[in-house]
């Protein structure tokens, strides 16, 4: 506005018009604004060229700019921030994320940003947390009940006032008879045990969640006796507590966990599920993301798939991937003819991958990675794999030959499948036998699951080199 006022002598009220004009960005009103400019500058002994020159400049001063007093409480506050997030890094951090609870995308990119910057979150906890997060020390922070989806801060209240009351909860179905049902439905339990957050009480979360209609089933019960009285009833103060009978179900494994965690929370917060594949896919991916670095010829990489969104190109549709494998995340563009054919193997949360060509990103200063083909984890094993190793010790019998005849027959293939040799050994001798071609197997998950559970999983490793 001053530049205004004294190259081309603007009155006060036409340069506010003037800066309104920048700041709608309208075309027409600039081209307006521009001629007044030039005209008022040229009274000033200012050439055309030149006025043209600073107003090109204000106008792009106008896109970013502040003013001055704009500018220092903009100052002021990220002085305040800073000071607060080095002196005092866990209540800061509990605060940030604590008004950001809603947004998942935010509450993840603080977690992260906190966690790089030496804060330990403990995870969140219904006999300890609280509907925001708080610091528990100068570097670590509770997480909040109320960063959990479905939980609502209504429920939550009626929780803490339960514990408050009666002390800490001891089970699930202690839990179930002290809440009020009415408002801490079955959905909020469900949301809390995929969280994590009665991990302090029983951490089988599998069977704490097969057991929620049960636990509030039996409370019902409870309450109803609670009004009924008989003539052979306890005395006062000797009441026997309910019995708790959970339905008993195999134990998630760490992707299992991990999943259902992401359900609760919107983001993986214990851990990662590319971390099960890390050792077995360095044997041909050798770079992790983080690592990835410009050039000529193609690179494997592979990761988890966060998310995909598409969109329309001169050529059809197309598709950019978000990729994590725990050390970075990368967007990969899928062009249409790979994406028409290859669609079906990009699935969310299911590791993928990728050959590709990795280039700097000329408008972005980062990589540009463009996929060349797909491959799920068998499709890569089948390629890259040399041999399933099976080892079976021990005296050898029928129903063993007849149990490894099921298990591998249903992944019987010739068609880019993997060798299976046999290690056997006994009190007298060891051999190693591999089978005929006619027993190839796809190395499935499944298959190689079936096999942990059969020979435990020393016994059962697949060999690249």
């Amino acid at each position: 506005m001053q530049t205004a006022q004294v190259a081309a002598n603007y009155t006060l009220g036409g340069a506010d018009l003037l800066r309104r004009a920048m700041g709608k960005k309208k075309p027409e009103e600039m081209a307006k604004q521009r001629e007044i400019f030039v005209t008022g500058a040229a009274q000033n002994e200012i050439g055309e060229a030149k006025a043209n020159e600073i107003f090109d400049t204000m106008e792009k001063f106008a896109g970013y700019g502040f003013n001055k007093s704009h500018a220092a409480a903009y100052s002021l506050v990220a002085y305040h921030t800073a000071w607060l997030k080095r002196h005092h890094p866990a209540a800061f951090m509990a605060a940030t994320l604590s008004s950001e609870m809603a947004d998942t995308d935010k509450v993840q990119f603080f977690c992260n940003d906190a966690k790089e910057n030496g804060i330990v979150f403990l995870p969140p906890d219904i006999n300890s947390g609280f509907v925001r997060f708080r610091p528990v020390d100068a570097q670590h922070v509770r997480y909040g009940l109320g960063a959990i989806k479905g939980s609502g801060e209504s429920a939550l209240n009626v929780i803490l006032a339960a514990r408050k009351d009666g002390g800490p909860f001891t089970d699930l179905f202690d839990f179930c008879r002290r809440v009020d049902k009415r408002v801490v439905n079955r959905r909020v339990i469900e949301a809390l045990i995929r969280a994590g957050a009665f991990d302090s009480i029983d951490d089988h979360r599998a069977k704490l969640l097969a057991s929620v209609g049960r636990a509030l089933d039996a409370a019902d019960q409870a309450e109803r006796n609670a009004h009924q009285g008989g003539l052979f009833d306890a005395p006062a103060g000797s009441a026997v507590p309910p019995e708790t009978h959970y339905i008993e179900v195999p134990r998630w494994n760490e992707r299992e966990r991990l999943l259902n965690e992401k359900q609760a929370l919107g983001y993986f917060f214990s851990g990662h599920p590319f971390n099960a594949y890390a050792d077995e896919v360095a044997a041909f991916a050798r770079r992790r993301l983080s690592d990835l670095e410009p050039q000529r010829e193609p690179t494997l990489l592979c990761g988890v798939v966060l998310g995909v969104r598409t969109q329309m190109s001169r050529n059809g549709k197309m598709a950019i991937v978000m990729l994590d494998d725990a050390s970075a995340q990368i967007e990969v563009t899928v062009y249409n003819e790979l994406w028409d054919a290859a669609r079906s193997k990009i699935r969310e949360d299911e590791l993928l991958v990728i050959e590709g060509k990795v280039s700097r990103d000329s408008f972005t200063g980062g990589l540009r990675v463009v996929a060349d083909n797909l491959l799920t984890l068998a499709e890569a094993r089948g390629r890259y794999a040399r041999v399933l190793k099976l080892s079976l010790n021990g005296q050898t019998t029928s129903e063993t030959a007849g149990r490894l005849r099921t298990l591998l027959s249903p992944y019987r293939s010739s068609d880019g499948a993997c060798p299976v040799r046999i290690r056997y050994r006994n009190a007298d001798a060891e051999t190693e036998l591999t089978l005929p071609d006619a027993w190839r197997v796809r190395l499935d998950d499944r298959l190689l699951e079936e096999l942990d559970d059969w020979l435990t999983p020393e016994n059962v490793s697949v060999i690249y080199h």
